[in-house]
């Protein structure tokens, strides 16, 4: 009986030790290491609300002066006459075609909305004690509020692993970002705007909410939805390289230039595939294609916030993404950088708050304005 057992995985195993292997009690002998596990691209489990054909196709229809005046002027009167709002092109749109949702009050640890910016570009600023900082502009976009989805009705695609039947806390609003023309967009897509009777958007952010912060659907959200001095995150699409070797990839060193290395000046080298393993790790740094992924920076201190064209300047220059490509910014999730004071509840607006100013700076920030060497008389 000493000689009797089964193979697991290539291993003879007695049969008192395979029970307990198939029993999960010792099962920690074939546990494998895995390596950058937070790289990889999980699949998705479910397609989101809004996910529907965006884009039609467009036809040559030989419409007539006339006829494409007059879908204009039909156009022009369900959303609006066209305008500049906030240094961007967009529709004068009279939306909240709902009943007007009750407003909560915050308190510490609410989530609030986040918003959908455009990275313009990197400015140097200056503090008071005279450092130089590097700025990042981010101009938010004609944000509308598209639709408003409760706890209980919001089933995210993954749920908690390590309690996958409690409740879900959080609600999800949907936000729409630069006004296009609807005659582009597909039936079912324009659809999405029905309840909230704003313009179809170009742009579609989910941002995670507690139910205190709900916003009504049609709402404009703007810069000053946040505060200089706020601290957020900002998710962003890196640039993409495409496909790049592991000096351009992952920083390797390389090998030798001259002493006998042939065509071997640029390769990674060895990888550790031998012995009992005989497989490529997951995660193992390799060649292959560079950007083009989801990143989020957390805790921006927010410097400076322009009014008049929507623009905000967060610290750092390591936004995530191209000049022109859209970024997400919300409330930050750091324990210690969060919201101590009472925000813009649930977003600012402009009909309940006194009018601000152009430009809103940080305590630490000197004001362009503010003169930058004071002379004092002896007397």
């Amino acid at each position: 009986m000493a000689g009797v057992g089964c193979s697991v995985r290539g291993y003879f195993l007695p049969l008192r030790v395979a029970r307990n292997v198939v029993k999960g009690s010792i099962c920690c002998l074939f546990q494998q290491q895995v390596r950058g596990a937070k790289h990889l691209n999980y699949p998705r489990l479910r397609n989101p609300i809004w996910f529907v054909r965006k884009e039609r196709t467009k036809y040559e229809e030989h419409l007539t002066p006339e006829n494409k005046s007059f879908i204009q002027e039909v156009i022009h009167d369900k959303y609006g006459p066209p305008t500049v709002i906030g240094g961007i092109s967009t529709y004068k749109q009279s939306p909240l075609k709902l009943q007007p949702m009750e407003r909560g009050s915050w308190f510490p640890g609410c989530r609030r909305t986040g918003v959908i910016a455009r990275k313009i570009g990197i400015y140097p600023m200056w503090l008071k004690d005279g450092t130089r900082v590097l700025t990042t502009l981010l101009q938010v976009l004609d944000n509308h509020v598209i639709r408003y989805i409760p706890p209980e009705e919001f089933h995210p695609p993954r749920t908690s692993v390590r309690n996958p039947k409690s409740k879900q806390q959080l609600g999800c609003l949907l936000v729409g970002a630069e006004s296009a023309d609807p005659q582009t967009f597909t039936k079912e897509y324009c659809g999405l705007f029905k309840d909230s009777g704003v313009m179809p958007t170009k742009i579609l952010g989910r941002f995670l909410i507690s139910p205190e912060a709900a916003v009504q659907p049609g709402t404009p959200l703007y810069a000053s939805h946040f505060k200089p001095g706020d601290y957020v995150d900002v998710r962003g699409k890196t640039v993409y390289r495409g496909f790049q070797g592991v000096m351009t990839r992952w920083g390797f060193k390389g090998g030798p230039a001259s002493h006998g290395v042939t065509k071997t000046h640029r390769r990674p080298g060895n990888i550790g595939a031998g012995g009992g393993k005989a497989r490529v790790w997951p995660g193992q740094k390799m060649p292959g294609h560079m950007g083009n992924r989801y990143r989020i920076l957390y805790g921006l201190e927010v410097l400076r916030v322009n009014t008049k064209y929507n623009v905000i300047w967060v610290k750092g220059p390591a936004v995530a993404g191209e000049t022109n490509s859209t970024v997400y910014i919300y409330d930050t999730r750091l324990p210690l950088r969060k919201l101590k004071e009472t925000p813009h509840f649930p977003t600012y607006y402009p009909e309940d708050d006194d009018p601000l100013p152009d430009d809103i700076y940080s305590e630490n920030l000197h004001p362009f304005t503010a003169p930058t060497i004071t002379y004092e008389e002896n007397a």
